[in-house]
Formats: structure tokens, C-alpha cells, sequence
């Protein structure tokens, strides 16, 4: 018999494998139940080196554990899909007491604070990790129907939310014309081609009534900008290096807040995350519309343009600034490769499209930009070698 057929005959009787596997997700402990299994049969020397083994038996937490899970997902599965009313307090309480317990159960005691939303958060957060994706999934769609909006962000935040899970939950953002929170998904998720998609249509088409929820994405804009140009002003005598940091990042937020519209702000955050992948983009970008491309390609001429006034600016982040919304801020770079894939996906759309042809003059500005840009480089690869030499030599004199 070959190992081939072995491991088949071996694999024969798990035909129930998914369920048994639904019924424990997570084992804490996996090293006893290993060391406790044996060959069925110890004196027998068959020569094939695969043989069946007995002992497999779980923890009597771990045996706990499974079975209170089993019940709390068929019973929030129940009461999410039941006619009664069900309030967004009663769900954050439910998922709240399961997870307490079960820490106990496991032996983790955590001080929390007072009940409420944020206690389901912190909850989460240090406890999440006892929750398998199946549960973590329903958890969430508790979230998107009963609007439990800060419990769904830590969700996001904490890595909770895995790769099933991810494309249901934009889409249900979408609908739900929820933008703070598809941004988090932006900066917190790692997004296929098709999630980037329904974003990059969202924010292209947005829709009218959808307006109300920018409102506190520019007022985090305005506060970032006040509060960098307070500091400066508190260091207006002062010179060195953090000053210099400061004003670097006052005009970098200035250049992305001026002129863009609420829903341009949220462009920004598509091409500053890290989910700005060439070939994911592209698929993206393909898959666009002309209305939408047109958009596309007026919001990266703000950009270029502007980058061509103020060729000085430079990508400031937020442990140099202390200004977080600096991450949130695309490079050249990243505009520039957008925009050579608009062209290269769209090429005959911006042949036969009169509106396009408006945008020619930005040849003009990229060509003269990838000029400073080659001179940069070679600057900066020049300084780099310099520094290596001065390193060596310093070491060979010590």
C-alpha cells in the first residue's frame, strides 16, 4: 500500500470534518491532547509509516468552552433572525457577559470599566481573540443590523475581522452610506480587488443623502489643521528641527484640504493605504466607468498641480509630526502611479472623450516633475553612498 493510499484510507471517515471542526474553533491548549496519543496497536510492526492513533481527547476547559460557544452562537443566531424586538444594548450586553465568561472559564480575569458600549469595546479587545471566525461573523452582522457602529470598529481595529468576512462587510458599509467606518476598513483591512472597487465607486458616485456622515471626517480635517498651526504658533520664536517638522506638516494638510471636495477627503485615504497595490489597483481601475474615471482623473489633476506649486512639500508622518491625519495623506509617487493606470486602463476612453483631452496640459506638469524627481534620486543615492563610505571609514579607523 502506498502513503498515497494510506492517508486516503486514513481520511476515509472524516466526511464530518467541517462540523466537528465548527464544534471546537478554538483549542487553548493543544500540546496535552498530542502527548496523550498512542498507536491503536503497539506491538504491531506493519512497516507503514503512518499509523492510527488513539487518545484524542480535549481539555475539560477547552470541552467547556466549545460547548458554551455552541450555545451562545445558536442563540444570538436565533435572536438575530427572530421577530422580536431586539435593542443594540441587549446585543453589545450579550456579546459582553459570553466573553467575560468565558475568560473566567479559561482562567483570564480582566478588570473592565462601567457597562455600556465602550465596555463591549474593551471587552472585545482583550478578549476577542476567544472568538472563532464563524462567531466573529455573525457578531458582526449583529453589528451592521442593529447600527452597533464603535463595536464593529474595534472589531476592525483589533484584526478581528478576517478575509471571509471582509467583503460582506464593505458591502453592507456601502449601503449603510457609513464612511468613517469603510475608511477604517481602508487603513485596517487587507482589501481585494473588488472591495477596492465598490469603495472607489462609492466615493466616485457618492450619493446625496449620503453627505451627513462626511461631516465629522472634515471636522477631524479642521481640527488637525488648527491644532498644527496652534503649536506653530507656540513655537513661532523657535528654529530646529521640530519646527521645521510642524511646518512641513501644516502645509502638507493645507494642500490636501484646500479644494477638495467631502468626498475627495475620502480619496485620500484610498491612495494612502496600504492596500495601494499595483496590480490590485489596476483591476480596480479597470473596472470603472467613464463618469467615474472622469472624476477619478479631476481629482488627481488637483493633486499634481498642486504638487507642482509647492514643489517643497514632503510626506510627513505621524510619529514626525504627531499628526495622525498625515498618514492619511497620498504621496506624489502614489498619484502619479493612479494616474499612469487610469491612462493605461483607459487609453481609448481618454482618446475619444473631448473631456479628457482638457487634461493634456498635465503631460507637461508630470514631465516636469519626473525630471526634479530623477535629480532627486540621483542626489539622494549620491548622500546615501557618501554616508556608507563615512561609516566604513569610521569603522576601519576604530
Amino acid at each position: 500500500m502506498t502513503l498515497l493510499e494510506v492517508i486516503t484510507k486514513a481520511s476515509s471517515g472524516m466526511h464530518n470534518f467541517a462540523s466537528r471542526e465548527t464544534d471546537y474553533p478554538v483549542v487553548l491548549n493543544a500540546e496535552p491532547p498530542l502527548l496523550n496519543l498512542k498507536p491503536e496497536n503497539e506491538a504491531s510492526e506493519s512497516g507503514f509509516p503512518l499509523q492510527k492513533v488513539v487518545g484524542w481527547e480535549l481539555s475539560r476547559t477547552d470541552t467547556n468552552l466549545a460547548s458554551s460557544r455552541q450555545k451562545f452562537f445558536k442563540e444570538l443566531r436565533r435572536t438575530l433572525d427572530g421577530t422580536t424586538s431586539f435593542g443594540k444594548g441587549e446585543f453589545l450586553d450579550m456579546v459582553s457577559s459570553y466573553l467575560v465568561k468565558s475568560g473566567k472559564k479559561a482562567g483570564i480575569t480582566s478588570v473592565f470599566g462601567r457597562p455600556g458600549e465602550g465596555y463591549a469595546c474593551e471587552v472585545v479587545e482583550k478578549l476577542g481573540f476567544m472568538m472563532d471566525n464563524d462567531l466573529r461573523g455573525l457578531i458582526l452582522e449583529g453589528c451592521i443590523k442593529l447600527d452597533a457602529w464603535s463595536l464593529l470598529e474595534c472589531l476592525i481595529i483589533s484584526g478581528l475581522v478576517e478575509r471571509p468576512n471582509v467583503a460582506k462587510l464593505v458591502t453592507n458599509l456601502i449601503e449603510k452610506l457609513n464612511s468613517e467606518l469603510i475608511i477604517v476598513c481602508l487603513k485596517h483591512l487587507d482589501l481585494q480587488a473588488y472591495d477596492l472597487l465598490c469603495i472607489l465607486k462609492y466615493f466616485l458616485s457618492f450619493p446625496g443623502d449620503g453627505y451627513g456622515g462626511l461631516v465629522n471626517l472634515r471636522k477631524q480635517w479642521e481640527k488637525q489643521a488648527l491644532s498644527v498651526i496652534d503649536k506653530l504658533s507656540k513655537k513661532s520664536a523657535e528654529t530646529g528641527k521640530e519646527t521645521s517638522t510642524l511646518k512641513e506638516a501644516a502645509l502638507l494638510i493645507m494642500l490636501a484640504y484646500d479644494g477638495f471636495s467631502a468626498s475627495e477627503l475620502c480619496l485620500h485615504y484610498v491612495l494612502s493605504s496600504l492596500n495601494f497595490d499595483h496590480v490590485i489597483f489596476s483591476a480596480s481601475v479597470s473596472k470603472l466607468s467613464i463618469e467615474e474615471m472622469k472624476g477619478l482623473v479631476q481629482y488627481l489633476a488637483k493633486w499634481i498641480r498642486k504638487y507642482e506649486k509647492f514643489p517643497q512639500v514632503v510626506r510627513c508622518t505621524k510619529g514626525a509630526s504627531g499628526m495622525a491625519i498625515c498618514d492619511s495623506i497620498p504621496t506624489l509617487e502614489n498619484i502619479a502611479k493612479c494616474l499612469s493606470m487610469c491612462v493605461d486602463e483607459h487609453f481609448t476612453s481618454f482618446v475619444m472623450h473631448d473631456e479628457f483631452h482638457k487634461l493634456l496640459s498635465l503631460s507637461e506638469v508630470v514631465a516636469s516633475l519626473a525630471v526634479e524627481a530623477k535629480i532627486c534620486g540621483n542626489l539622494a543615492n549620491l548622500i546615501e553612498r557618501m554616508r556608507i563610505e563615512e561609516q566604513d571609514q569610521q569603522q576601519e579607523s576604530s
